[in-house]
């Protein structure tokens, strides 16, 4: 299965150690933010009972509220920085972008199905991640499904963007 690359010159894949360690930075940014949206949404929920004379004592929210809220926060997380720049706050630290196979630009499909991919990835025991040792592009199976790859930057030379080194 080959592509067609429009995007210059060739950056090699990052090794999966440092794909996880950029997994583990945008973990560490995104459960504060899904911890204040369960926050705001038990707040509005306690709002409702209260407005309409319940007692608001002692109320959890269902778990398919909590569970769905996650799983919306962490789609927008990654979609957000995808479609900004192809990188998320974990992915610049480790100097990874994600772009599409053909050159084209990230779009909120790609956003989609990758999610979902990385979903299914890490549901079959994380087999979809470590694919990438043994697949011939080194690609993961959310990376397959959606059409894109990680690339690894070049270090920053003299204190420029890595992302913007990259297309010269």
């Amino acid at each position: 299965m080959s592509d067609s690359r429009d995007t210059g010159a060739e950056l090699p894949p990052p090794f999966l150690l440092r794909r996880l360690m950029a997994m583990l930075y945008d973990t560490l940014l995104v459960l504060p933010i899904i911890m204040f949206n369960v926050a705001i949404a038990l707040g509005l929920q306690g709002a409702l009972m209260s407005a309409s004379g319940g007692s608001a004592e002692g109320m959890a929210l269902p778990p398919f509220v909590v569970q769905g809220l996650a799983l919306l926060t962490v789609i927008a997380f990654f979609s957000i920085f995808w479609l900004k720049n192809g990188q998320t706050l974990g992915m610049q630290a480790w100097r990874i972008k994600l772009v599409r196979c053909d050159g084209e630009d990230i779009s909120l499909h790609d956003c989609l199905v990758r999610c979902l991919g990385a979903t299914l990835s890490a549901l079959c025991l994380g087999l979809g991640y470590v694919w990438c040792l043994f697949d011939s592009e080194k690609r993961s199976w959310h990376d397959r499904l959606s059409k894109t790859e990680l690339q690894l930057l070049p270090k920053l030379k003299s204190g420029k963007n890595p992302a913007e080194e990259a297309k010269h």
